[in-house]
C-alpha cells in the first residue's frame, strides 16, 4: 500500500521515502520529479527521433565510399581509430559519419560516463563558455545543448541559465554520442602503435588485462591535455611523498584537508578551482601562489571567438601563426568572475602575488616550500601549472617519440619572440597528422593525426576548445577523408573506368517509325 505524504525524513529502497508499519510513504515532491523525469525523458526521445530525422535529410551523398582493406587476419581494418571518447573524440566521430566514414571505433580508458575531465578533475561548477556557444552539434540545431537543455529542463530555464552545469554537458555529451550512434569501447587503453605495411597496428588493453590488436588506416589522438605529455609539476614537487601534494589533475581527497593548511601553485582557473574546492572541504588556511605579479585577468579566448581567426589561423604563414600564440599563449588564460568569487569569499583565503616556488622538502608531517619570501611551510601542496609537451611521456608513441617535429624544429622566431615552451609544440601537417623530424623514419607518422591542445600551435584553438569546435572539426575530417580518398586514388581510377552501368535503355515506343 503506498500513501501520500508532505513531509517524510526516511529513507528506504524507494528513493525519497519512508516505511512505518509495513506502509511506504512517498513524499509528494518525490512523485511530481518521477513525473517531471518521466515527461522529460519522452522529449528528449523526441528530440533524438528529431535529430535523426534531420540528418537523413541532409546526409548526401548517401553512398559507402571507401575501399575496404584487411589486416593479417583477413579481416576488415578500421578506417579510423580514435583514442579519447571526450567531447573532441565523439565530435571527430560524428564528423566523420557525417561523411559515411562508418567503419570506425572510439575507445577510452575511463567507464562510460567518465570521458573528459568534466566528472573528475574539472572542479568548477559551470563551464566557462558561453552557453550560446555551439561544438559537437556540428551545426545541426536538434543536436545544440541548447535544445537538449530546453528538452530536459523547458525553455523558461534555459532563459534564465547563466553558465551550462559540468555535469549537465557531460550527461549531454552522452547523449550526443548516443543519437549520432558513435561506436564505443569504454575502459580501454593504448599501449602501443606501430606500422603494419601502410597503416597501423594498435595495441589495446582493456579493463580485464585483455590484450588485442586492432588494425586501422588512420588514428586521431584526442585524448585532452595531455596528450602529447604530461601535467607539468616541478620535479622537487614530484619528488614529495604523494600524501603530501598533488596535481590539480590528480584524483584529490579533500574531505583530509579539513582543517589542514593547504598551498597552491598558479593563478589559472583550475588553480583557483582547487582552491576552492579545499575551502568548502574545511581547510584551515588556502594560500594560492602567483609567479607573475599579478593574476591574468583578461581572456584572450573571447577576444579570438570569431569566424576569421577561428577558421582561418591555420591558413596563415608560420611568421603570424608563431607571433598570434606567443601572445595568447604568454598571456595564459585568464578566469571568470565566478571563479574569483568562489574563493574570495573564505576570509582563510590568501593570494601570494610574485611568489614562485624554488623547492620543497618534507618537514614535520607538512612541507616547507621555498618562495621569494622566505619559507612557507603547508600540511599539502596542490600543484596547478599546466601541461609539458613532451612526447617521450607516451608510452603509445615510444616507437616515434624522438621523431616528431616540433615548431623548434621547422620555424626559427625573431630574437625578440623565442619562446622554448611553444618550440616543444608538434609541427603539423594541414590535415592534423604528426610529421617525421627526419625525413625517410617514421614516415607513418603521417597516418596519425593529433586533436588536441598539443595541436594550437598549428591550429589555434582546436581540439580542446568547444569554440572552436564548429570549424575545426570540418578540417580534421576533411583531412582524414582526403588522405583515404588518395590513399586509394588507383583503385578509384580503376573503379572509374570499369564504370560500365547504363542510366538509360534506349526502348522505341511501338508503333514508333525507328
Amino acid at each position: 500500500m503506498i500513501e501520500e505524504s508532505a513531509n517524510s525524513t526516511c529513507k528506504t529502497f524507494y528513493p525519497s521515502s519512508s516505511c512505518r508499519n509495513g506502509v511506504i510513504t512517498v513524499r509528494r515532491e518525490a512523485l511530481l520529479g518521477d513525473m517531471l523525469d518521466s515527461e522529460a525523458g519522452k522529449r528528449l526521445e523526441a528530440l533524438t527521433r528529431r535529430a535523426r530525422d534531420d540528418l537523413a535529410r541532409i546526409s548526401h551523398p548517401k553512398r559507402s565510399w571507401v575501399l575496404p582493406l584487411r589486416g593479417p587476419d583477413e579481416a576488415i581494418m578500421l578506417d579510423v581509430l580514435i583514442v579519447g571518447g571526450g567531447q573532441s573524440g565523439i565530435a571527430a566521430a560524428f564528423g566523420l559519419i557525417r561523411e559515411h566514414v562508418t567503419n570506425i571505433l572510439v575507445v577510452d580508458q575511463a567507464p562510460r560516463g567518465m570521458e573528459g575531465p568534466w566528472l573528475t578533475y574539472a572542479r568548477m561548477h559551470t563551464l566557462r563558455s558561453p552557453k550560446d556557444f555551439t561544438g559537437p552539434d556540428l551545426d545541426i540545431p536538434a543536436l545544440t545543448y541548447q535544445s537538449w537543455h530546453e528538452e530536459k529542463f523547458g525553455p523558461d530555464h534555459w532563459g534564465t541559465l547563466h553558465l551550462i552545469p559540468r555535469r549537465d554537458w557531460a550527461e549531454y555529451l552522452l547523449w550526443l554520442r548516443d543519437t549520432v550512434g558513435v561506436p564505443v569501447w569504454n575502459e580501454t587503453c593504448v599501449v602501443d602503435i606501430q606500422p603494419y605495411n601502410d597503416s597501423l597496428a594498435v595495441t589495446l588493453q582493456q579493463a580485464n588485462g585483455r590484450i588485442q590488436t586492432r588494425y586501422t588506416r588512420k588514428v586521431v589522438l584526442a585524448t585532452g591535455q595531455e596528450s602529447l605529455g604530461r601535467w607539468s609539476m616541478p620535479d622537487f614537487l614530484r619528488d614529495l611523498p604523494e600524501h603530501l601534494r598533488a596535481h590539480a589533475a590528480d584524483a584529490i581527497d579533500f574531505s583530509a584537508l579539513r582543517g589542514k593548511c593547504v598551498a597552491v601553485l598558479g593563478a589559472g582557473a583550475s588553480a583557483f578551482d582547487n582552491a576552492a574546492m579545499a575551502l568548502e572541504a574545511g581547510a584551515a588556511e588556502v594560500h594560492l601562489f602567483c609567479r607573475r605579479a599579478a593574476p591574468q585577468l583578461v581572456q584572450p579566448y573571447l577576444w579570438l571567438t570569431f569566424t576569421g581567426f577561428l577558421r582561418h589561423f591555420s591558413d596563415l604563414d608560420d611568421t603570424w601563426k608563431w607571433r598570434f600564440m606567443n601572445y595568447i599563449l604568454g598571456l595564459r588564460e585568464g578566469f571568470p568572475q565566478p571563479t574569483w568569487d568562489r574563493c574570495a569569499r573564505h576570509a582563510n583565503f590568501k593570494l601570494h602575488t610574485g611568489a614562485s616556488w624554488h623547492g620543497a622538502r618534507v618537514a614535520g608531517e607538512g612541507v616547507d616550500l621555498d618562495v621569494p619570501q622566505g619559507v612557507f611551510h603547508a600540511d599539502f601542496a596542490i600543484c596547478a601549472t599546466g601541461i609539458e609537451v613532451n612526447p617521450a611521456c607516451r608510452p603509445e608513441l615510444a616507437r616515434c617519440a624522438d621523431n616528431i617535429a616540433t615548431w623548434g624544429d621547422r620555424f626559427s622566431p625573431p630574437e625578440e619572440e623565442k619562446n622554448d615552451r611553444l618550440a616543444r609544440f608538434p609541427y603539423l601537417g594541414n590535415d592534423y597528422a604528426l610529421q617525421p623530424k627526419e625525413i625517410g623514419r617514421t614516415s607513418w607518422l603521417r597516418h596519425i593525426h593529433l586533436f588536441s591542445i598539443a595541436s594550437t600551435m598549428s591550429f589555434g584553438p582546436s581540439g580542446s576548445s568547444i569554440n572552436a569546435m564548429k570549424f575545426a572539426i570540418p578540417k580534421l575530417v576533411a583531412g582524414i577523408t582526403g588522405r583515404l580518398f588518395a590513399d586509394d586514388i588507383e583503385q578509384y581510377w580503376q573503379s572509374l573506368c570499369d564504370y560500365d552501368i547504363p542510366q538509360a535503355e534506349m526502348r522505341w515506343p511501338a508503333g514508333h517509325p525507328d
